[in-house]
C-alpha cells in the first residue's frame, strides 16, 4: 500500500464508503474520455447535465483517468450503502457517448442506483468488467 494510499484510508470518510448513504458517479475525465479524441458529444455539458439529474441522490465525481481508455467515455456507478447491503456491486460503463445513455444513467442514479433499482436494460450495451487493478484504484 502507498504512503498515498494509507493516508486516505485513515482519513475520516476516505475509501469506498465515503458518501455511502448516496450511490456515487466516477465520470473519467483523463487522456481520452472527456477530450477531443471522443468527437460529437458536448463533454462539459454531459457531466453538468449528469450532476443536475441526479442532484441530492447520489455524489459525482471526476476522475483523471480510469485506465480504460478504449472505451471512452467511461462512468462507474458505486451503490450505495443500501444498495451494497441488497447486493450492488460497482457498475462500469464504456462508449457513454451519447446523450440519452446519459439520461438513462441519471434516472437509474436518481432511483436508487445498484442494488436498489434495476438499471434500463439499454445500459447492458455500455457494462463491461474492468480488470481488477483498475477496480482496485477507484476505491483507494
Amino acid at each position: 500500500m502507498s504512503k498515498r494510499s494509507r493516508r486516505a484510508a485513515s482519513a475520516p470518510g476516505a475509501g469506498a464508503e465515503a458518501g455511502a448513504e448516496r450511490p456515487r458517479v466516477t465520470v473519467c475525465r483523463g487522456c481520452c474520455c472527456g477530450t477531443p479524441k471522443i468527437p460529437g458529444l458536448d463533454h462539459a455539458a454531459q457531466l453538468r447535465d449528469l450532476r443536475q439529474a441526479v442532484a441530492g441522490a447520489a455524489t459525482v465525481r471526476v476522475t483523471d483517468c480510469l485506465d480504460a481508455c478504449e472505451r471512452a467515455n467511461v462512468i462507474v456507478i458505486q451503490p450505495s450503502a443500501a444498495g451494497r447491503k441488497a447486493g450492488g456491486r460497482p457498475v462500469w460503463l464504456g462508449l457513454v457517448n451519447d446523450p440519452d445513455a446519459t439520461v438513462d444513467i441519471a434516472a437509474w442514479v436518481a432511483s436508487g442506483g445498484p442494488g436498489v433499482t434495476e438499471p434500463p436494460g439499454i445500459l447492458d450495451v455500455y457494462a463491461f468488467s474492468p480488470s481488477r487493478r483498475v477496480r482496485a484504484e477507484l476505491d483507494e
